[in-house]
């Protein structure tokens, strides 16, 4: 730690420090509490979507076995053509929200495709979906992951480091300057009373 100055301006400014140290605290508080909540939020959506995109797959499983006769390629339907998503604030961090997938018109000659082929397009964009909802969603916590982690720094810095080294460089500073007045006092009475006495002296001569 570096050495302070034992003085009057010294002590303002540690105390203006320690106020603003004390002020700012509760805020990252705050913000701590609130990334913590959401993370849990976050967590708990994407268990759902995990468990849907299950769900999905069971579905989907008889779906796979058609998949193999060589006429039939629905690759060209299953591409995104676009991904929607927008920013959501969070303590002041922004993390991403998923809207929508769009994909391309299915189109195909519905007289030589297999009617079951609509059901299975949309079976598999929306286990496409679900699985892109989760990404965005994993993206988002390891963000407010990062933040929290960061935040929770600066909470610890100013509770274990910066408040109570203000607190004790205010206590030094307070001790020194009182032990200061108390020996200029000391000094005075001395100084009056060898005053006193050579008034006195003088006085007899």
């Amino acid at each position: 730690m570096a050495k302070i100055k034992l003085t009057k301006g010294e002590l303002k400014r540690q105390r203006d420090a320690l106020k603003q140290f004390q002020r700012y605290l509760p805020t990252l508080q705050l913000k701590k509490q609130q990334l913590q909540l959401e993370i849990i939020q976050q967590n708990l959506i994407l268990e759902e979507k995990k468990q849907s995109l299950i769900k999905k797959r069971q579905l989907v499983d008889h779906w796979i076995g058609l998949l193999n006769q060589p006429e039939i390629d629905l690759k060209p339907f299953l591409l995104p053509s676009k991904i929607n998503t927008h920013f959501k604030n969070i303590a002041g961090v922004d993390i991403p929200v998923f809207d929508m997938l769009e994909f391309d018109r299915a189109e195909y000659d519905l007289f030589s495709t297999p009617l079951w082929v609509d059901a299975a397009i949309e079976a598999f964009r929306e286990t496409i979906i679900l699985r892109k909802e989760i990404s965005v969603l994993q993206e988002g916590i390891i963000i407010l992951r990062q933040e929290l982690r960061i935040t929770t720094q600066r909470v610890n810095l100013f509770e274990k480091v910066k408040i109570p080294q203000a607190e004790e460089n205010i206590r030094l500073i307070k001790i020194y300057i009182g032990d200061q007045m108390a020996n200029a006092v000391g000094r005075c009475k001395i100084a009056k009373r060898k005053i006193e006495e050579l008034v006195l002296e003088e006085a007899l001569a």
